[in-house]
């Protein structure tokens, strides 16, 4: 690995991974967005929303390193796609289970601080059984640990088809690309730069809304913050895997459980705030494992081939 940053291809794959997303960001403006007028969408309108988003703009750092690869005649060396399960099985189980956890505490958190937002009735759930005609034969308590298990243990699977999509490009490329930095300002910085990267899909209401004092930019802001907890953590994950896997994996189990704690909330909680794992405090359980990737000395255990003196030379460390 070079001992000072690429910076002609760092600049290609943010061109193309930007460059891609965001075009299908706009799409999604025009087709789906401006046209619903903030009403419900349609199930084509929800089909379609599905498909720019998870096919077409989560794909887009995945393409991103295919074609910095290819234009810039990289080659395919450093790929991070070997499991290398036999040393990295512990941090593939982390990032699989530690989601959850995370999120729990966040929401946790979130209700500690905001207790008017908390009922244990979920009232969420009540309105949506009531609109299927559902009857459970158990309490509504028993479906959110039912649904809780399902998140831990299927949905990193299902989710993961996805997330490589992202995980490929950001943890995969990206961050090795940034390492002569110091893997600390590496991984603060690609955190930035993931948040930033969702500023048109926030800007549209995913995650936040639209409702919320400071829109767009404080769902922004707040999302960037996020990103940097979580980025940390599945940086971390990656580096001392030696493989991107953890990485997709915990993205997976993220996305899977990140919604869990509005199951619990009643009336109209400011989203920037949580009690989401995207809000802050509702991230604070990511905020705090980020926080200890920086501050917590520890190796990074890479492939041989990417191994060098300069990955994590004195000087450079943050």
């Amino acid at each position: 690995m070079n001992a000072t940053i690429d910076r002609k291809r760092i600049s290609i794959f943010l061109a193309f991974a930007f460059g891609i997303a965001w075009f299908f960001g706009g799409l999604l403006y025009l087709l789906v967005v401006r046209p619903s007028g903030g009403q419900a969408l349609t199930p084509v309108q929800q089909t379609l929303s599905f498909l720019l988003l998870a096919v077409g703009y989560m794909s887009a750092p995945a393409l991103a390193n295919v074609l910095t690869r290819i234009v810039t005649r990289e080659g395919w060396s450093n790929l991070w796609l070997a499991p290398r399960f036999q040393k990295g099985w512990l941090y593939w189980v982390i990032a699989w289970v530690a989601p959850a956890l995370l999120t729990l505490f966040g929401s946790a958190v979130f209700f500690l601080l905001f207790p008017q937002y908390y009922d244990p009735s979920m009232p969420i759930v009540q309105e949506q059984l009531q609109k299927s005609g559902v009857t459970l034969p158990f309490s509504t308590w028993a479906l959110f640990w039912l649904q809780t298990v399902q998140a831990i243990l299927i949905a990193p699977l299902i989710n993961s088809i996805f997330t490589f999509g992202e995980e490929f490009g950001w943890r995969a490329y990206l961050l090795q690309k940034l390492l002569p930095l110091g893997k600390r300002r590496a991984l603060l910085l690609l955190g930035v730069i993931w948040g930033i990267w969702h500023a048109p899909v926030i800007a549209q209401g995913h995650n936040y809304g639209m409702q919320y004092a400071g829109y767009p930019w404080l769902g922004i802001l707040a999302m960037t913050i996020f990103t940097i907890g979580a980025g940390c953590f599945l940086g971390w994950a990656t580096l001392k895997a030696g493989s991107v896997w953890p990485a997709v994996i915990g993205h997976a189990a993220i996305n899977g459980i990140a919604g869990l704690g509005m199951l619990l909330s009643t009336g109209s909680p400011n989203p920037v705030l949580g009690p989401s794992v995207a809000g802050l405090l509702g991230g604070m359980g990511f905020l705090l494992a980020g926080l200890a990737v920086l501050v917590i000395p520890w190796k990074a255990s890479l492939p041989e081939e990417t191994t060098a003196p300069d990955i994590h030379p004195p000087s450079t460390q943050a």
